[in-house]
């Protein structure tokens, strides 16, 4: 079981959240599929997904996805994933 905390800011305000849990183990080839149902539930679009997008999160336990990340434009200026420790 794992969970991601996703947060929608503009300026410096959380404007949406997400505590995205799901009951399978977590896999790092699996990060798209998360990300792409977060962004689903937020209603928002999916971001580009780089090799250092999931290294940051494999490192730090944390990714930002700024505006320029994503192909459409957005109205905030990053999404922010966060690892939950269980």
């Amino acid at each position: 079981m794992f969970r991601i905390w996703a947060k929608v800011i503009k300026g410096e305000k959380i404007i949406d959240q997400l505590m995205y849990e799901s009951a399978d183990k977590f896999s790092y080839s699996r990060f798209f599929s998360y990300l792409a149902d977060i962004c689903e539930e937020l209603d928002i679009p999916t971001p580009i997904l780089l090799k250092t997008h999931i290294f940051n999160y494999a490192k730090f336990n944390t990714v930002r996805f700024l505006s320029r990340d994503f192909a459409e434009p957005t109205p905030f200026d990053k999404l922010v994933l966060e690892k939950i420790v269980l």
